[in-house]
Order: C-alpha cells, then sequence, then structure tokens
C-alpha cells in the first residue's frame, strides 16, 4: 500500500485533544474516526477535530480502511483494547502505560509476532528535540561516560486539577504508572536497558478529595503507594536515583541529569518535547556558568510515535517506539512496585531490549513522505 495510513481513535478523554491537535495536521495520517464506549462523546470530539466518523469501539475496529488504532483507553483497558484491535487486523499505537502487568504484557507482546502486526506504545515524548538532542550528546561524548543520572517528579497530587482522578489512584495508577514512564523511558533512551533495582514506597493518606469539576469534593480510595524512590542499575554501568511522588507539597518536575566522567547534562522535562539542555563542567557553581544548548529537532508533541509507526509500516522497518522497548519500561517499573513492596529488596530485571539509533536532527513528522 502507499499514501497516508489510516488511524482510527479509540477513548475521546483528555489526552484525545492533544492526539487529534496533531494528528489532523500530520500528512502521513488520515484520522478517519473516533471511538468511545459513550459515543456522544465521540461524536463530539470528532466533530472538533473535523473527523468524518464517530461511533462505537466494534463500529471502528469493522473499518478496513483503519491500519492503526491509536489506544487511549484507561490503563486497565489498553491491554483488552490492543488485543481486540490485533484481533480484528490492526496495528496498534497504545497510551502509556504498556501493560498493568508482565504476564498481560506479554501476552500483548506475543499477540503481536503471531499476527505479524505492531504494537508500539507512548510515551513518544522520547523522539522529541529535548530528550533526542541530549542523546546526541551523550553519544558523541559530550559528558564523557555517563555515570550516574538523577531524575525527580513530586507534586501534592493530581486531583487538584483532574475532574476525574480515581483512575490514577487506582492499581496502574499512582506516580510510578502514570508519571514513571517519561522518566523512565528517557533514562533506558539515555543509559541503555535496566538490570535491576532497589526501591522504596509509601502512601499518605488512604482517601483523596478531588479539588475541581463537577466532582469537586468527593472523596475516592488510594490504592497504590503514592511516593516511590528507586535506585536502578543498568547493563552498560552506572545508575539512577528517582523519585516519583504525590505526595510532596514542594513541587519539582522535569528533573533529568546525567552526569559523567567529564561533565553534566540536565535535560528538559522529559513530559515535554522541546526545551534548552544545560552542559556543566567542573567548577561552574552559578546557573549563569552553565552551557545552555538549544534542543534540535522536533517539537511535534503526542502523536509523533503514530506517525512514525505509520512510517515505519510503510517503510518496512522498525517502528522507535517498539513494544519490546514499552515491555521493558514496564518491567522496570513492575520490579520497582516489587522491591517497595518487599521492603527494598534487590529485584533483578528480566527483559533487555536494543535501542533504535537517535533521530536525525531534520526527522520532521509533519511532511509528507508517503
Amino acid at each position: 500500500m502507499s499514501g497516508p495510513v489510516g488511524v482510527g481513535v479509540i477513548g475521546a478523554g483528555v489526552i484525545s485533544q492533544q492526539y487529534l491537535d496533531n494528528l489532523t495536521r500530520a500528512a502521513d495520517v488520515r484520522v478517519l474516526m473516533v471511538a468511545d464506549l459513550d459515543v456522544d462523546r465521540a461524536a463530539a470530539r470528532a466533530e472538533e477535530y473535523g473527523v468524518p466518523s464517530s461511533g462505537s469501539v466494534a463500529e471502528l475496529l469493522a473499518r478496513d480502511d483503519i491500519e492503526i488504532v491509536v489506544n487511549l483507553t484507561i490503563p486497565a483497558a489498553h491491554v483488552p483494547v490492543a488485543l481486540e484491535a490485533l484481533a480484528a487486523g490492526k496495528h496498534v499505537f497504545t497510551e502509556k502505560p504498556f501493560a498493568l502487568d508482565l504476564a498481560s504484557g506479554s501476552e500483548l507482546l506475543a499477540a503481536s509476532r503471531r499476527t505479524g502486526l505492531r504494537v508500539a506504545c507512548a510515551p513518544d515524548t522520547v523522539l522529541g528535540a529535548g530528550i533526542q538532542t541530549g542523546r546526541r550528546l551523550i553519544e558523541s561524548g559530550a559528558i564523557g561516560t555517563p555515570l550516574t543520572a538523577l531524575t525527580l517528579f513530586q507534586v501534592s497530587g493530581p486531583e487538584t486539577w483532574h475532574p476525574n482522578p480515581d483512575f490514577l489512584y487506582a492499581r496502574g495508577g499512582g506516580p510510578l504508572f502514570d508519571m514513571g514512564p517519561y522518566y523512565l523511558s528517557t533514562l533506558v533512551q539515555l543509559m541503555g536497558p535496566a538490570s535491576r533495582v532497589t526501591a522504596r514506597g509509601s502512601q499518605a493518606r488512604s482517601t483523596r478529595v478531588i479539588g475541581s469539576g463537577p466532582r469537586a469534593g468527593e472523596t475516592f480510595p488510594v490504592e497504590v503507594p503514592t511516593h516511590v524512590a528507586a535506585l536502578i542499575d543498568f547493563e552498560r554501568g552506572g545508575s539512577a536515583q528517582s523519585t516519583f511522588s504525590f505526595q510532596a507539597s514542594r513541587p519539582r518536575v522535569g528533573v533529568v541529569e546525567i552526569a559523567g566522567t567529564e561533565g553534566t547534562l540536565v535535560l528538559p522535562d522529559p513530559n515535554m518535547f522541546d526545551g534548552e539542555l544545560r552542559l556543566w563542567r567542573d567548577g561552574m557553581f552559578e546557573e549563569s556558568e552553565a552551557e545552555l544548548i538549544p534542543a534540535v529537532g522536533s517539537t511535534f508533541s503526542r502523536g509523533a510515535g503514530v506517525v512514525d509507526l505509520a512510517r515505519a509500516i510503510r517503510e518496512g522497518r522498525p517502528e522507535r517506539t517498539p513494544g519490546d522497548f514499552a515491555f521493558h519500561v514496564l518491567d522496570l517499573m513492575v520490579s520497582i512496585q516489587a522491591s517497595a513492596e518487599g521492603d527494598g529488596q534487590q529485584v533483578a530485571i528480566e527483559s533487555s531490549v536494543e535501542l533504535p539509533p537517535a533521530l536525525p536532527e531534520d526527522w520532521d513528522p509533519t511532511a509528507a513522505t508517503l
């Protein structure tokens, strides 16, 4: 086949707006339908973005002109919906996390291999200019040999702004599974596959209160740790300290630092696609002394991985956010969770992954290439 790849979006919630903002302006894909359990919500989202049709999940999966399903459902539905899409003969790009446990993640990878269809996964922030510039700098030797890394994500909790935050505190949520994929995917991109972890966790409160929207004031249960701190070792050598918290009154977000034998590189927020980098050398003490390095590359935002998947299908090459990569990040998160629940016992990570090459500086998801 040739020409733009037909795309169907399943899930018309908050995150669908960011995807549709971008996918509807990408020349190599054509968004043909939005589906949701709430068909009225799907219709409203399709009308908002000029998508020609909307309806049920079954109706979307029955269409022959849709080659890729963009799975934007809640985490607990990621694997069931992806499996249904594969069974219908569709490739899948799924929101993070890839799965909630290793058994279902393995089942999804097996189904992908059995059908010969692809399952790619967010976060595609790793394709953005910020992280890709950082990777090119590290691979060029800008900081010497990478030795240690630090990542921090600390906020009081998303219930202060999200109108329906329950799922973020249910199984498959919490700061580790909600925000961890951005930071851990970045670490694997920059430091290579992880090999083992040690972690601690805690839960500040057993219930939370919704702070905005029509359900403001409503109390809901907390089912997961709301603070996790991990020490991660990598196959190539080196280690990272990572903290993920929904119980910190002082917010600190977007912290990613890689320290090497000849310098320290500070990257922009891994939940974004752009931003400046800062390079520190020995003897620098003030922010003004660090070398500012502009990010070079795509700032297309969410949906870049869908475009890359579409091009990879047409070109017969591997996609850059494949299921194997997402499964390794899932394995890392599950291992962190197991160590935290096991009073800090060291947990070996059984999976590994071969990293795709860094993107060229001129990579452009908006260009017409198919």
